[in-house]
C-alpha cells in the first residue's frame, strides 16, 4: 500500500516553510511508513547549527542540488539522521525528520527496535525513526520524489496546530525557534525543549 510522492516543487521553498510544510505528510520507505509530527529548519550558509555553514563539502554537497533529496548523516557513532533538501538548488537549507507517528510496518519497526515496548517510543526522535523505517546512509543523495524513500500527502487531511520551539541537542543558534511539532502528537521526542 504505497502513497504517490509528492513533486519537486513541494521542496523548492524556504526551508522554514518546508519545515511546517512537511507535518502530517507520510514518510514511506519499504513497508514501514509514519506520519510527520516534528521537524526542523536549518538554514544552510547563514546557520552555524548547519552543516553546509562551512560551505560545499563532500558531505554536504547534496544539500546543495536540487531540492527534494535525502541528506543521511551519521552522528554520535551510532545514529543516522534525515534531513531532505529544501530551496533551488545552491541554496543549502534543509529539513531534520525528528520523529514520525507509524502508521505501517510497525511490527519491522518493532523487529528493527526489539527493545522497545510502546509503538509512542518506535520513531520519537530522529535517530530512532531512522532506524524504525530502515533508514541508513545508503540513502544519501536518495530522490525523495522517485523512491525508494518517499514523502506523500495523507489520504486526508487532519487539522492541526504546530507548535514551535528552539532546536534540540544543538549548541549553535540553539535559541532559534526552528522546531516545528505537531502540538497533541503522542509521537514527538519531547513536548518542552530541555
Amino acid at each position: 500500500m504505497s502513497c504517490s510522492p509528492l513533486p519537486r516543487s513541494f521542496y523548492n521553498r524556504h526551508a522554514i516553510e518546508l519545515a511546517r510544510s512537511l507535518l502530517g505528510k507520510i514518510l514511506e520507505h519499504g513497508p514501514a511508513a509514519g506520519r510527520i509530527v516534528e521537524t526542523e529548519a536549518y538554514l544552510g550558509l547563514s546557520d552555524a547549527a548547519a552543516h553546509a555553514s562551512r560551505g560545499r563539502t563532500a558531505r554536504t554537497e547534496v544539500l546543495f542540488g536540487p531540492p527534494g533529496h535525502a541528506y543521511v548523516y551519521f552522528i554520535y557513532g551510532m545514529y543516522e539522521c534525515l534531513n531532505i533538501v529544501a530551496e533551488p538548488e545552491g541554496s543549502p537549507g534543509c529539513v531534520l525528520i525528528r520523529a514520525v507517528e507509524p502508521l505501517r510496518g510497525i511490527e519491522e519497526m518493532r523487529r528493527r527496535r526489539r527493545a522497545i515496548q510502546r509503538v509512542e517510543d518506535l520513531a520519537n526522535g530522529p535517530g530512532k525513526l531512522t532506524l524504525a523505517l530502515g533508514i541508513t546512509r545508503r540513502l544519501n543523495g536518495a530522490d525523495v520524489t522517485r523512491g525508494p524513500l518517499i514523502v506523500c500527502a495523507p489520504e486526508r487531511d487532519e487539522p492541526f496546530e504546530i507548535a514551535v520551539s528552539p532546536r534540540i541537542g544543538i549548541t549553535k543558534n540553539a535559541d532559534w525557534p526552528l522546531r516545528f511539532y505537531i502540538a497533541k502528537s503522542r509521537f514527538v521526542s519531547m513536548r518542552k525543549p530541555r
